[in-house]
């Protein structure tokens, strides 16, 4: 069964006062965008939204919003901010879900095993993406992509090709893009080297460059106006 997320409507002005007093109050400030529609603000228990987020499924999640005073709609978390000091929640953006419109989303890539590479070689396996874009049905929508790298040799290179395809997901990637690769302990020493060679180097004079710097509560601003940054 869908997991069922209740909101109220938020009222009056939006800005980030008005955000600050729907956060002191234990919620989170969100706005729900679809097509056909127009944005609505509301406002979220911050323990459901958590519970999606860090749930298997995480932001991929479809549950039912039950706005207030309004019909239930099928929604995920398209996007969501962070306070970077203690680490909660301050805002999200929700989408409005048709179950029979294709999406795209981003989904985690999980390696299963140890490489040969790593076991015998020494090597170290370097994971290069961590999610992969795909595209499907609502209902199609993997919670994450497994994939078993015991075989990989050292130098050894594991590419969106690889990954299981099926005729219901699409890779928007490309097929010859690296996902991981298992890489030799020096070649991993290699740009370490080079930076603290880069580090030691007399640096050129900075130049003072002419502008606005950008005001500590921007975040706060930006969060308001509806966008955000991910995990």
């Amino acid at each position: 069964m869908p997991e069922v997320v209740a909101a109220k409507p938020r009222t009056g002005k939006f800005n980030k006062n008005a955000a600050r007093r729907v956060r002191a109050a234990g919620k989170i400030p969100a706005v729900l965008y679809g097509p056909g529609y127009d944005p609505v603000a509301i406002e979220v228990e911050p323990k459901q939204i958590s519970k999606i987020l860090y749930s298997e499924t995480g932001h991929n999640t479809i549950f039912d919003l039950a706005v207030e005073g309004q019909p239930s709609a099928k929604a995920m978390i398209v996007d969501w901010q962070l306070e970077p000091i203690k680490d909660q929640l301050i805002h999200i953006d929700l989408k409005r879900i048709a179950l029979d419109k294709v999406l795209r989303v981003s989904v985690r890539v999980k390696l299963l095993g140890t490489p040969v590479g790593v076991k015998t070689h020494g090597g170290i396996l370097d994971q290069v993406m961590r999610e992969v874009d795909v595209e499907c049905l609502p209902a199609d929508i993997p919670g994450h992509i497994d994939v078993d790298v015991s075989e990989l040799e050292l130098h050894g290179v594991l590419r969106i090709s690889d990954l299981p395809h099926s005729d219901k997901v699409k890779y928007l990637n490309a097929e010859d893009a690296t996902v991981a690769h298992v890489v030799s302990i020096r070649e991993e020493a290699a740009p370490a080297a080079e930076g603290a060679e880069a580090a030691a180097a007399p640096a050129e004079p900075e130049v003072a460059k002419k502008g606005k710097t950008e005001p500590a509560d921007a975040a706060a601003k930006k969060a308001e106006s509806g966008s955000g940054a991910k995990k």
